[in-house]
C-alpha cells in the first residue's frame, strides 16, 4: 500500500465542492487516513512550495493559498500517488480532460484547486509538514478486509 498527500485549495471550499471532490477519491478505492481543515501560515506555504520559489507564478500561488482555508489529507491505496495524479489531471487546465477533478472544476491554471504529491518521496515530505504521526489513522472495514 502506498500513501500520498493531497491538499484541496481555497477555491474548493469557496465553491462548496469539498464533498464532490472527496467522493472521487473514495470511489476510486482510496482510504482516507487523515483529514484536516486549516489555514496555512506563510512559513508553511513557503516550505510546502519551496521547489517553486523564484518562478513567475510563486507569489500568486502563495497569496492564493493564504486567501482561505485548505483541506489537507492523506490517502492510501495501491499506487496511490499515480492513481491520485490521474484522478486530478494535469495542472494546465487546457490539458486536463473532462472527468478529471481539474478538468471538471478548475477555472484557472494559476488558481489551481488541488495539489497532490508527485512521488512517494514528496508524499513523505509533505505528510511530515502537515501531520504528526499520531494524526494518521489506520482502519479496516467491519469484515477485517481493506477496501
Amino acid at each position: 500500500m502506498e500513501r500520498t498527500f493531497v491538499m484541496l485549495k481555497p477555491g474548493v471550499l469557496q465553491r462548496r465542492i469539498v464533498g464532490t471532490v472527496l467522493s472521487r477519491f473514495e470511489r476510486k478505492g482510496l482510504r482516507l487516513l487523515a483529514l484536516k481543515l486549516m489555514r496555512m501560515d506563510k512559513a508553511l506555504i513557503e516550505a510546502h512550495y519551496a521547489e517553486h520559489r523564484g518562478r513567475d507564478f510563486y507569489e500568486k500561488l502563495v497569496d492564493y493559498t493564504l486567501s482561505g482555508p485548505v483541506i489537507a489529507m492523506i490517502l492510501e491505496g495501491e499506487a496511490a500517488v499515480s492513481r491520485v495524479r490521474r484522478l486530478i489531471g494535469p495542472t494546465d487546465i487546457n490539458e486536463s480532460a473532462p472527468g478529471t477533478i481539474r478538468g471538471d472544476f478548475a477555472y484557472s491554471t494559476r488558481l489551481n484547486i488541488v495539489h497532490a504529491s508527485d512521488s512517494a518521496e514528496s508524499a513523505s515530505r509533505e505528510t511530515a509538514l502537515f501531520f504528526k504521526p499520531e494524526e494518521l489513522y489506520e482502519w479496516e472495514d467491519g469484515n477485517g478486509r481493506w477496501f
